[in-house]
């Protein structure tokens, strides 16, 4: 639906995403979209000239710039349409909601993807929910505060009981983030208090 709204630009009113938000209301679609970095030397590298950002993190070859491309399968089929694109026809399509999961850091225990949450950020109005990477309490904290995401959510390090959910709770105050107090949520995910 969002690739064909990509090349057409015009709604059909029969996407899956339109049926369902006209039927029950933006609130209830929530895409999940799983990118992972492509790097490249100049953003004319990028196919189709779809959008890039300057990386503070270089490629392995040295590369200064990088896009998001989506994929399908759990991330390893590769697409060629990147994420900045994809989430804004999301939007504009009805999607109230974007989890984005970092296939590069999915897993990794090495903190969110910033860059790729600002990038995304950057490219609608409707709520963010952070995902992938996230290792220790301070990866919280640090999305929250580097980043403008709505939400953060891991699994994996509460599935094989490394952190307690209290105790990211517990950071998250001590740094000064409102949470929900103990008894009104049992899940890993955290929504930014507006």
């Amino acid at each position: 639906a969002a690739e064909q709204f990509i090349s057409s630009g015009v709604k059909t009113g029969e996407s899956s995403i339109e049926t369902i938000a006209r039927a029950y209301g933006s609130q209830a679609v929530v895409i999940s979209v799983d990118p992972r970095r492509v790097y490249v030397s100049s953003p004319k590298e990028v196919p189709g000239g779809q959008h890039c950002i300057q990386t503070q993190h270089p490629g392995p070859a040295g590369e200064t710039y990088c896009w998001f491309q989506c994929t399908t399968g759990g991330g390893r089929n590769r697409t060629q349409l990147a994420v900045f694109e994809m989430v804004k026809a999301c939007e504009a399509l009805g999607a109230g909601e974007i989890m984005l999961n970092s296939i590069d850091r999915d897993g990794t225990n090495s903190g969110y993807d910033l860059e790729l949450i600002l990038d995304v950020k950057s490219a609608v109005r409707i709520p963010v929910i952070a995902s992938s990477g996230a290792g220790c309490p301070e990866h919280f904290s640090e999305v929250f505060q580097k980043t403008n995401a709505d939400a953060a959510l891991a699994a994996g390090m509460f599935h094989r009981r490394e952190v307690a959910i209290s105790t990211v709770k517990d950071h998250l105050e001590q740094t000064g983030l409102e949470v929900r107090s103990s008894g009104e949520s049992t899940t890993g995910t955290w929504r930014r208090q507006q």
